[in-house]
């Protein structure tokens, strides 16, 4: 049995799936397959044994992102998307796949095909060291979970914040979850992602295009966060709250030093929450590598409020929810597909 790293290539180019199939030859890859989308990446990926996923971005039927998605959010597999526009990246890492610039076909040598090799390989060893692996298919054993508000928690409640934490395949998992609140929604949300610098602005943005449903913004100092709105934090930035005025949020930006290597963190808004809202907080924590959230959690529900993290099924990577469960800092662990509708249960009172 091979011990090469199985590699399926994804282009709409039969002249680019040829070169690329002799050099990954050359650099010790098995060519599991070649395919010309993104929809044929998915339903072989679903069938077959595949380390990586190698794709081009821009191809008919399915594009290399939308494949993604699927690809890693549900299967499991890593992917490396390539291209020569730039400015995709910020979409591509939101998938939680890697980038890469194109090779030059006209300058395809050895050695630049030996650089972007290093940098597939790169990838699965990430992939492998976040705990990324192969989900099976989605049961359907969550569909009763939130049948009903009262097996969610109990009267005591009555939330007035939603906190969110996330870090690697967050922007699509919070993505699905900000969708599925619908219009209207009576709280504000503060939203903590582990994010590069310079890729905040970005972010932003693209959640606005695919969630019109609710506005989100970059977190300022000293404002207000009002209801139905999503204040994310900025990159290299903590997002805490300051204190309360008029039931609301005020929000203060920090440069206090990273907490376990991470600006902005999670636990931080977190604790910032249960200690201001205590029974009012309700936190989602959801997928992403480490351990960040965790404590907040459990922060929150000494303060008697409620968290939800989200069900190692759905999650690209399981770190901080597992990390939270294992301190018995979960109120409830759901699949990210249950998670908006039990909040619209939870807070539409």
């Amino acid at each position: 049995m091979s011990d090469l790293l199985k590699v399926l290539i994804v282009d709409d180019s039969a002249i680019t799936r040829g070169l690329f199939e002799k050099a990954f030859v050359r650099n010790n890859f098995e060519i599991i397959a070649s395919v010309s989308n993104g929809r044929k990446a998915v339903d072989f990926c679903r069938d077959h044994s595949v380390d990586i996923v190698v794709s081009d971005y821009n191809m008919p039927e399915m594009n290399g992102i939308e494949a993604a998605k699927i690809i890693i959010g549900e299967i499991g597999i890593p992917v490396l998307i390539y291209s020569d526009d730039p400015s995709i990246k910020t979409d591509v890492l939101a998938t939680g796949a890697a980038f890469e610039k194109k090779p030059s076909l006209q300058a395809f040598d050895d050695f630049v095909f030996t650089q972007f090799t290093n940098k597939v390989r790169a990838a699965v060893e990430k992939a492998k060291n976040e705990g990324l692996t192969p989900h099976s298919s989605h049961s359907d054993r969550y569909n009763d979970l939130v049948s009903d508000k009262e097996s969610l928690f109990n009267d005591e409640h009555s939330f007035k914040v939603l906190c969110i934490g996330a870090s690697t395949g967050g922007p699509t998992a919070v993505q699905e979850v900000l969708a599925g609140l619908g219009n209207n929604f009576p709280l504000p949300v503060l939203y903590t992602q582990h994010i590069d610098i310079g890729a905040d602005e970005k972010m932003v943005r693209w959640f606005n295009q695919v969630c019109p449903n609710i506005p989100m913004s970059l977190a300022k100092d000293g404002e207000i966060a009002k209801k139905g709105h999503v204040y994310m934090a900025p990159a290299d930035k903590h997002l805490v709250i300051d204190y309360v005025k008029n039931n609301l949020p005020v929000l203060k930006l920090s440069d206090e030093p990273p907490e376990r290597f991470l600006r902005p963190a999670v636990n931080k808004l977190f604790r910032s929450a249960a200690k201001l809202f205590k029974n009012s907080c309700l936190a989602l924590l959801l997928t992403g590598m480490g351990q960040d959230g965790a404590e907040g959690c459990k922060e929150i529900i000494n303060a008697g409020g409620f968290t939800i993290c989200e069900d190692e099924s759905t999650c690209t990577v399981f770190g901080m929810p597992q990390a939270a469960i294992e301190m018995k800092a979960a109120s409830r662990v759901l699949p990210r597909q249950c998670i908006a509708r039990a909040v619209v249960k939870m807070t539409r009172v």
